[in-house]
């Protein structure tokens, strides 16, 4: 009965007041997206580690519930890959008690996200699960993307929750001179829809187990596009057998090249989506400030990823690499959502975000 009355309460139309910006519901979905990028960099500790079967059975840990397991057997990739399902699990606490303290504010689209996060946080554990029950590495790659989709998911519901979001106003026609929200949206998903490949790339990549298949850079092989016929993937092959390493094929330095193509464009499309709010006359503050951040970002990831080849894939620099490429889709996603929902640029020029 309790859940019935939570549900009807929760969806009905005729609670659509006008919302109230609840300072501790908005910092409760920033701490739970805080948590679901930890969540993320643990995850990515575990594939840097190669500790993804070091538990063979789920949802147990070697036959004993998860929170029972005992400490003494917390080693080698065993502690990654179990801090992983505990830390999991917390996070899929916190989404049921924010989705349960979403429907008690106005607005019922929200509402309806809250209900919505908990079924992905539920479908992320059992692709996880099954990725473990079924040992098919190539589930890990639904896995990693879809905890970056579940990321952007729960930070947008940070930013609905947010004082600026209520108090912006309707969607603007105009964002200063020039720049229309449509355009700017436009423009700024279709460069997530990019790091969204590319993260899709870097997921293939480090699912394969294999390494780097290619441990230079700039250059690749001593060249700016290495030959991939099949007499020289052997003479790679040769070197990588000497170093006791997993040979390679023609398929993965491909994939790694098309990765690093993608990079280049993902920073030119930054820069030049920045470009454009920076030297467009009127542009909102706040559009400036956030774009310069994604700048920032896309800066720092570009560095992370030639370091993760100079380091051959160190486990601390391959999984700072995954946490950044988050963090710049889900600010790249921000940035749609806010210019979406920007007032007019007079209104513009007085707000922040809280």
């Amino acid at each position: 009965m309790a859940f019935a009355f939570l549900f009807m309460h929760a969806f009905s139309p005729d609670y659509a007041l006008r919302p109230r910006y609840r300072w501790a519901l908005h910092r409760f979905a920033c701490f739970c997206a805080g948590a679901v990028l930890f969540l993320i960099c643990v995850g990515g500790l575990v594939t840097s580690h190669e500790a993804g079967m070091s538990v063979p059975d789920w949802p147990t840990t070697y036959g004993y519930n998860m929170f029972y397991f005992p400490l003494n057997d917390w080693v080698g990739g065993i502690f990654y890959e179990h801090s992983h399902r505990l830390d999991a699990t917390g996070v899929g606490l916190l989404i049921i008690g924010l989705a349960i303290w979403l429907c008690f504010q106005e607005r019922i689209w929200l509402r309806w996200m809250g209900a919505g996060a908990v079924v992905l946080v539920i479908l992320q554990g059992v692709v996880g699960g099954l990725r473990v029950v079924w040992n098919l590495d190539w589930l890990g790659v639904p896995h990693a993307l879809l905890a970056q989709s579940f990321f952007v998911y729960v930070t947008l519901i940070a930013l609905f929750t947010s004082r600026w979001w209520i108090e912006a106003g309707p969607p603007a026609t105009q964002l200063g001179t020039g720049v229309t929200p449509r355009r700017w949206t436009g423009r700024t998903l279709a460069i997530c829809a990019l790091i969204f490949v590319q993260l899709t790339l870097g997921a293939t990549m480090r699912h394969q187990h294999a390494g780097l298949s290619i441990h230079d850079f700039p250059l690749a092989y001593g060249q700016v596009w290495p030959n991939v016929d099949s007499d020289s993937v052997d003479r790679y092959n040769l070197a990588r057998l000497a170093h006791n390493e997993v040979p390679t094929t023609a398929l993965a330095i491909n994939l790694q090249m098309a990765h690093r193509v993608g990079a280049v464009l993902i920073t030119v499309a930054i820069f030049a989506a920045t470009a454009a709010v920076w030297l467009t006359p009127g542009s909102a503050p706040i559009l400036r400030r956030w774009s310069a951040g994604w700048v920032g970002l896309v800066l720092l990831q570009f560095a992370l990823g030639a370091f993760t080849i100079w380091t051959n894939k160190a486990a601390d620099v391959a999984t700072t690499h995954v946490a950044v490429g988050a963090l710049t889709l889900v600010l790249g996603a921000l940035l749609a959502a806010i210019s979406w929902r920007l007032p007019s640029s007079g209104e513009v020029a007085t707000k922040g975000v809280t």
